[in-house]
């Protein structure tokens, strides 16, 4: 298998930032998530391929293990350990390979696929030397990280939704309640295991952002409602589009702009417990009238005498 770099992967150099590497990938993954390009195979493919990077260069340890062992990072502990018997049996040191500069902890080895196999040869050698006797130690594979967008109204109730991961369609169930940043793990949908150890586990976090008339906090939702000023002063009734639907709001006579109130039991469910709500808290914005006739003039120019 041809050696992936995971640095030209995300268009990043090798001695690229942490936050570097995370604005990178955050670029590419907005732009390559499946529910963006639904069809597109090539897509789908980029974006696993962005996340398997994404999983190696942004763990410290992972990285340096990546920067030292290129493909062959995940036995990066066993190669140290095989290296160190080999030392110890030719009497110390390593410096008998110094095609790998003086040693194989002294330098930097660049791969490439048409060196792969007197590579995989080198650490055969320290293994036993030969193919047939090669360590068949089974390791996990590595686990994905990907990000998933749902709306506020979306995440209020429980729903499913399909995700294309490594090219099969799955179909997951959100539970109402979900909050935003909130990590759920898919056991087995990471990178494929090892000499037949296990799949790694895909993580997704949800990001759910408010919108532009309704904010959560916890459980609870925040609104503002424009009320004209004649409701306001004499009282009435506002209808008021709520997550659960349309409700009519009692207006209490001389109302006062910036006024909060709370309808308990409206807000949004509590995860996995749909039978309790948090809170709506709706705050009254009062609208002055524009473009008043003469005869509305005439008339708060009367009340404005009665008021002093």
């Amino acid at each position: 298998m041809d050696f992936v770099d995971y640095y030209k992967t995300l268009g990043v150099a090798k001695n690229a930032s942490a936050e570097d590497i995370k604005k990178a990938y955050r670029k590419l993954a907005r732009k390559l998530h499946p529910d963006v390009n639904p069809n597109d195979k090539e897509a789908h493919k980029k974006f696993q391929q962005i996340n398997e990077a994404n999983e190696v260069l942004s763990d410290t340890e992972k990285r340096k293990k990546y920067d030292q062992y290129g493909e062959n990072w995940k036995n990066a502990d066993q190669y140290e350990k095989a290296r160190q018997q080999q030392g110890q049996q030719a009497g110390g040191g390593f410096g008998g390979f110094g095609g790998f500069g003086g040693g194989f902890g002294g330098g930097e080895y660049t791969y490439s696929s048409g060196e792969e196999g007197n590579f995989s040869d080198f650490f055969e050698s320290l293994f036993g030397g030969s193919r047939g006797r090669r360590s068949q130690a089974k390791y996990r594979g590595q686990d994905y990280n990907a990000e998933l967008q749902v709306s506020l109204r979306d995440a209020f109730a429980t729903h499913k939704q399909t995700l294309t991961i490594n090219g099969k369609n799955v179909r997951i169930t959100i539970p109402a309640g979900v909050e935003n940043g909130q990590k759920i793990r898919l056991k087995g949908y990471g990178s494929p295991g090892a000499n037949g150890g296990p799949n790694g586990d895909l993580f997704i976090t949800f990001i759910i952002p408010n919108e532009p008339d309704l904010k959560r906090e916890g459980n609870n939702l925040y609104k503002t409602e424009d009320l004209d000023l004649y409701t306001a002063l004499l009282g009435g009734e506002k209808t008021i589009d709520t997550l659960s639907g349309k409700i009519k709001l009692k207006v209490q006579p001389e109302t006062q702009n910036g006024t909060k109130v709370r309808l308990k039991g409206k807000g949004f469910p509590v995860y996995k417990n749909e039978s309790q709500f948090g809170d709506l808290y709706i705050t009254w914005n009062i609208k002055l009238p524009t473009n008043l006739t003469e005869k509305q003039k005439e008339l708060f120019t009367e009340l404005s005498k009665l008021s002093s």
